[in-house]
């Protein structure tokens, strides 16, 4: 069975003080990754205002922008043309469920993608009850995590997981037995996380194909 690979979860330029590849297109050429949702490096590691101008420019139909969302209590909301936005509230010092936090992704809504480790499930469930139509799509949850993620995908409707590295031994089948293929979604992380490990993971799931499809497409998110 064919069906598109999208990865939810990709970075676009340089990281400081690492090797790694700027542009992400050779390597999904080389893993059979049809389309990509990025987020721009300067964006997370330096300057976030330059980063999503970068990324909003890009113009390339395989990589879909998903600018970093820095809330600001006097600025006004940016109203971008994307489905989704990121959210660092840890690496840049904000309270997810603030005021200013909560007004703008009310403004915006658009799903809010947040790293596990930005966060905590307490902020995430403070979120959902705040917004409870926000879609969250919650990256790097890692495995050692499971029963808290699990707990998440229970009490949030509107939470979906990024399985990239859901790499314990039939972690994904249990979370999909629970919870539906629907509310999973392939990702990489790349290239600061690995991306062979998730593509090869999604290629040896033991779920039926209709089920991978629908991971590898986005789940019912994207």
């Amino acid at each position: 069975m064919s069906y598109p690979v999208v990865d939810a979860h990709r970075l676009i330029g340089p990281v400081p003080f690492d090797d790694l590849p700027e542009d992400p297109r050779p390597d999904m050429g080389r893993l059979g990754i049809d389309r990509a949702y990025v987020t721009h490096t300067l964006s997370l590691y330096s300057d976030v205002r330059a980063g999503n101008e970068a990324l909003l420019a890009l113009g390339d139909p395989r990589l879909v922008p998903v600018p970093v969302l820095l809330p600001e209590p006097f600025e006004p909301v940016p109203h971008w043309d994307v489905p989704v936005v990121r959210l660092c509230p840890a690496r840049h010092r904000f309270e997810l469920t603030g005021p200013t936090a909560l007004r703008w992704l009310a403004e915006l809504g658009v799903t809010a993608a947040i790293d596990l480790d930005e966060t905590s499930p307490g902020q995430l469930l403070t979120l959902a009850r705040e917004l409870p139509e926000q879609r969250v799509l919650l990256l790097n949850p890692g495995y050692r995590r499971l029963r808290a993620v699990a707990e998440l995908m229970a009490a949030i409707p509107n939470l979906w997981l990024e399985i990239g590295t859901v790499n314990t031994q039939r972690g994904v089948e249990w979370l999909a037995g629970h919870f539906g293929a629907g509310r999973l979604v392939f990702g990489t992380g790349a290239p600061v996380m690995d991306d062979c490990g998730p593509r090869f993971l999604l290629d040896h799931l033991d779920l039926p194909e209709d089920d991978i499809a629908l991971i590898a497409s986005g789940g019912d998110l994207l």
